[in-house]
């Protein structure tokens, strides 16, 4: 994965900001809204984005499109750094291929103080029964 080459795939659209505010609300375009096509992207390989689609599938448009929002900042370069940040920050943990987790064997010295314990135990409520004559 190659991040110019990701972020070079963008878009980047400007929208008013909802909510209370005042003015600066009602005048300014402060809000960032990224989107990203994952299906035409030439950024990333087949697999990246089969493993994209199954990781990121609730985040994801019926279209495979990722849309990211940000109306952090009264600014707008700096919600776009924002919301640029946190696209990247997705993308590399939906990358992320987790380790084979390799099944180890348990130790005989391990199984025969299992089975120790387990006589010893017997042996202790054994010797707590009444006796029978």
């Amino acid at each position: 994965m190659e991040p110019e080459k990701i972020i070079s795939e963008l878009q980047f659209k400007a929208v008013r900001s909802s909510g209370a505010g005042g003015q600066n609300v009602n005048k300014v375009s402060s809000k960032v809204v990224l989107s990203f096509d994952l299906k035409n992207s030439q950024a990333l390989s087949d697999e990246e984005k089969v493993r994209l689609e199954t990781k990121l599938s609730s985040r994801l448009t019926s279209d495979l499109v990722l849309i990211l929002n940000c109306d952090e900042d009264r600014s707008q370069l700096k919600n776009k750094a924002i919301v640029t940040k946190r696209f990247l920050d997705i993308i590399t943990a939906g990358l992320l291929v987790p380790k084979i987790r390799k099944a180890t064997k348990i130790p005989k010295s391990v199984i025969r103080k299992r089975i120790k314990d387990k006589k010893n135990l017997s042996e202790i409520k054994k010797s707590r029964r009444k006796l029978d004559f």
